[in-house]
């Protein structure tokens, strides 16, 4: 094995700050949401589809504040992030590039990978037992990537300078040299 077989691959700053914008715009949907008239809401056409509820409108308003805040942070603290997005080697691959990052993954421990799509949003997941892995927050957030994809690492190329195609080239290439497959 070749022990400088190492492909690096930095997280895309233009993603990132395209993210954070994104999630300032919904926060402030929220706040717009909350703020809004008892009566606009109750007589507006527009809300119909939330039967007029100021309640509904109002909780959207504060779910959009609460999960989109948390991406804005999540995004800014990938903006000044100086550590590569991924690195796959001969030993493993060294994820972090997503909110619930696993650290180094050995290739031990890959069984298998899987594309699935979530609103249009292609990932690779690979099967591992890291559910347990950091603070309570992690924790749930690795153990919902596990009821939803069937693992609790699920790689996107959102925040990285790789487009779908070229993450899933390089990752196949590297779990078929250095895989258990």
């Amino acid at each position: 094995m070749n022990s400088t077989d190492e492909k690096i691959i930095q997280l895309s700053k233009t993603k990132i700050a395209l993210g954070i914008l994104g999630s300032f715009a919904f926060v402030a949907i929220g706040v717009w949401l909350i703020m809004l008239d008892q009566t606009n809401i109750e007589t507006s056409r527009s809300f119909r589809l939330f039967f007029n509820s100021p309640t509904v409108v109002r909780g959207l308003g504060l779910v959009a504040i609460v999960v989109f805040g948390f991406l804005a942070i999540f995004f800014i603290r990938k903006l000044f992030d100086q550590k590569p997005g991924l690195v796959f080697n001969n030993a493993g691959i060294v994820d972090n590039a997503s909110a619930v990052a696993a650290g180094f993954i050995p290739w031990s421990e890959v069984t298998g990978s899987h594309v699935f799509e979530i609103q249009r949003q292609n990932m690779v997941s690979d099967p591992q037992k890291y559910v347990d892995h950091g603070n309570a927050l992690k924790r749930k957030l690795n153990q919902a990537n596990y009821k939803m994809c069937g693992s609790p690492i699920a790689i996107s190329a959102n925040a990285l300078k790789v487009n779908f195609s070229e993450l899933r080239a390089i990752f196949d290439e590297y779990q078929q040299k250095y895989g258990n497959a």
